[in-house]
């Protein structure tokens, strides 16, 4: 029963997130996000519709309802909370917290929560720099876009997409190039499928696919 429960709530998370990226939210991107079958996807999907977490639009996508929103709402919270946690007072490596907090996030009680709050400073973003939802803190409001798209100067990484955060080398690329949430680089050339650039660990060549999902001010 709790595996079912982790399964749903494993699901909404990812129907968010990807509304949160501007994906549309249909079973094939279940697919790839949660790197299951489709026949395994489609039951799954139609269990959360009869459960009334979800509904089946005409163009096949998928649309939280009331219900299923405040569960994913809290599931992503909860997760990002759980990775703050592990990287501000644990001291786990960044590249590393993701996978990890994917386990607490099911066991993590509404007072536990609460505490977490407290403890971290309500902090407004996760380590990747992706909002957490409900805190009081205002969310940063400086205008983005992805690294892909910005031919030249100098960028501050703002935040990293969802779906890096599941890539093991791409998270290890951007570790050891320094070119986390926060941080400051210089594009040195564009072209070729990657973008080159200089940060405090040297030259570092980042591939178009990671780049695409960088979320970057200029400066």
């Amino acid at each position: 029963m709790a595996e079912m429960h982790d399964t749903t709530e494993e699901y909404l998370e990812t129907i968010l997130e990807l509304e949160e990226e501007g994906v549309l939210p249909i079973r094939a991107r279940l697919v790839e996000r949660l790197g299951v079958s489709a026949p395994s996807v489609s039951e799954t999907v139609s269990r959360l519709v009869e459960a009334g977490y979800t509904e089946l639009m005409g163009d096949r996508s998928l649309r939280l309802t009331d219900k299923g929103r405040a569960l994913a709402t809290t599931v992503v919270r909860r997760h990002r909370l759980a990775e703050r946690l592990l990287v501000d007072v644990i001291g786990l490596e960044w590249e590393k917290v993701h996978k990890e907090a994917a386990r607490w996030e099911h066991a993590i009680s509404a007072d536990v929560e609460e505490k977490l709050i407290i403890l971290l400073g309500d902090p407004a973003t996760c380590p990747h720099g992706n909002p957490i939802p409900g805190t009081s803190r205002a969310a940063d409001t400086t205008i983005t876009k992805p690294l892909s798209l910005v031919a030249d100067g100098e960028i501050r990484v703002i935040r990293i997409g969802e779906r890096i955060e599941v890539d093991d080398e791409a998270l290890r690329l951007l570790a050891t190039a320094d070119l986390t949430p926060g941080r400051t680089a210089a594009i040195i050339d564009t072209g070729n499928g990657q973008v080159t650039l200089r940060t405090s660990t040297g030259e570092h060549v980042v591939p178009t696919r990671i780049a695409e999902l960088m979320f970057v001010a200029q400066l």
